[in-house]
């Protein structure tokens, strides 16, 4: 985390314009297809209810990624790209992610905080063929920790929380 003494740490603690949820899924088992949802409960201890991740790893509860790098991964293949084939739980829109990826997310009623940039899996090169791996490399959008539960609901706002804030 950059000190926010320094004109960096100025000018990443400046203000991140909000977004929304414009897609939600669960993954019910292991490579199992995700299941689109309208809303979706989150849990701090367990995750997303409904999810084959349920409970197993504090640091990959939630997985994130913007509708903006969906399109720029569907520009890279040069085909049509849905959130079902990238295997993320929430998808936004109208946020950069990756400048929010040292603060809290407060999404709906939930609190999330960024644990790291999610990174594409030899799963893409099944799914897109030949290059989609590389297609996605920087484009994977965030994991995240659960701070707060709460439900999350199509078109819920997404705003920058600062790290720590009372939740």
């Amino acid at each position: 985390m950059l000190n926010s003494d320094t004109p960096l740490g100025r000018l990443t603690a400046s203000p991140v314009r909000p977004g929304a949820v414009a897609w939600i899924g669960v993954r019910p088992a292991r490579k199992a297809p995700l299941q689109a949802l309208d809303a979706v409960e989150i849990d701090e201890a367990q995750g997303l209810i409904g999810d084959h991740y349920l409970g197993r790893s504090r640091k990959r509860q939630v997985t994130l990624i913007a509708s903006e790098h969906i399109a720029a991964i569907a520009s890279y293949l040069g085909r049509d790209v849905s959130p079902l084939d990238l295997r993320r739980n929430i998808v936004t829109r109208g946020i950069n992610l990756l400048a929010v990826k040292d603060s809290w997310l407060q999404i709906g009623e939930a609190v999330l905080e960024p644990t790291a940039e999610c990174h594409p899996c030899s799963r893409m090169e099944a799914a897109f063929g030949a290059g989609g791996y590389n297609a996605v490399r920087g484009h994977g959008g965030l994991t995240a920790r659960v701070v707060r539960g709460g439900w999350v609901r199509l078109g819920d706002a997404i705003v920058r929380a600062p790290r720590g804030a009372a939740v």
